[in-house]
């Protein structure tokens, strides 16, 4: 089957050359755009603070790594309590999700940091950041892997306890390697979209890549310069998580 795939793809000279086209044109539209107001760059002012913005960015790709695989695990530890038979917990689980789905993340950051953490004495605000925005993403995250659980045909449970298969079992062998493949893509977006939202934790004053961006923006008086970086800087982050899942998408299709 990969092989019949792979002939019916255009040649990888057509490929590159519509590339090479599609980029040209996104780049005219913004030249031609940027030409159009008449603005006047200054790379120059910008330059000056390169450190800054390197810093700012590095503290961004620590704190959405851990970010990434604590949302992944308070996913998963959710989606399994929306389906315990335990009905205190169940509940629990979906009042949470539907809170945290339901409000800004903006708001659960200045009710996490200057109510939940102060009255736990939690100071650090990298520590309440990150927790924050694991918690949000994985409110997401969950009910993407609870719908992905519920795709699994009642059949295949039932074979799995007619043969004997605990309920871990049931989940390791029959459940996830099934709802891997189906939750990959909106996974994706989601791990995409957090790091993107990592940007709100300059509201609490975390010396993240966003705020750092502000920050240049301000001393300089250079907006477009300044956050023109910033954007390159999250595509860096968010491309490799996007062809990465892509990848695994093709490595584990199978015919159906």
């Amino acid at each position: 089957m990969p092989a019949e795939i792979h002939e019916l793809e255009p040649p990888l000279w057509h490929r590159a050359a519509s590339f090479l086209l599609a980029v040209a044109f996104l780049a005219g539209v913004f030249t031609f755009a940027f030409s159009t107001v008449g603005y006047h760059w200054n790379w120059r002012s910008v330059w000056v603070y390169r450190a800054l913005f390197l810093q700012g960015w590095l503290v961004t790709v620590v704190l959405s790594a851990i970010a990434l695989v604590a949302s992944c695990l308070i996913g998963v530890a959710l989606a399994l309590l929306r389906r315990t038979p335990f009905l205190p917990l169940r509940y629990l689980s979906r009042i949470c999700v539907e809170i945290i789905r339901g409000t800004p993340l903006l708001v659960q950051l200045l009710i996490f940091f200057y109510v939940v953490a102060t009255a736990f004495g939690i100071e650090n605000r990298y520590v309440v950041g990150v927790l924050t925005l694991s918690v949000f993403s994985g409110a997401y995250i969950s009910e993407v892997i609870r719908s992905g659980i519920e795709s699994i045909g009642q059949s295949q449970l039932d074979s799995a306890r007619a043969i004997g298969l605990t309920t871990v079992q049931t989940y390791r062998y029959v459940i996830f390697p099934q709802v891997i493949r189906q939750i990959l893509p909106p996974l994706a977006g989601q791990f995409a979209s957090l790091i993107k939202d990592s940007s709100l934790l300059s509201i609490v004053s975390i010396g993240e890549f966003a705020f750092n961006a502000q920050n240049v923006s301000s001393y300089t008086y250079s907006n477009f310069e300044s956050y023109i970086p910033l954007a390159v800087g999250y595509l860096l982050l968010t491309l490799p998580i996007s062809l990465w899942t892509q990848s695994l998408e093709r490595r584990n299709r199978f015919e159906t």
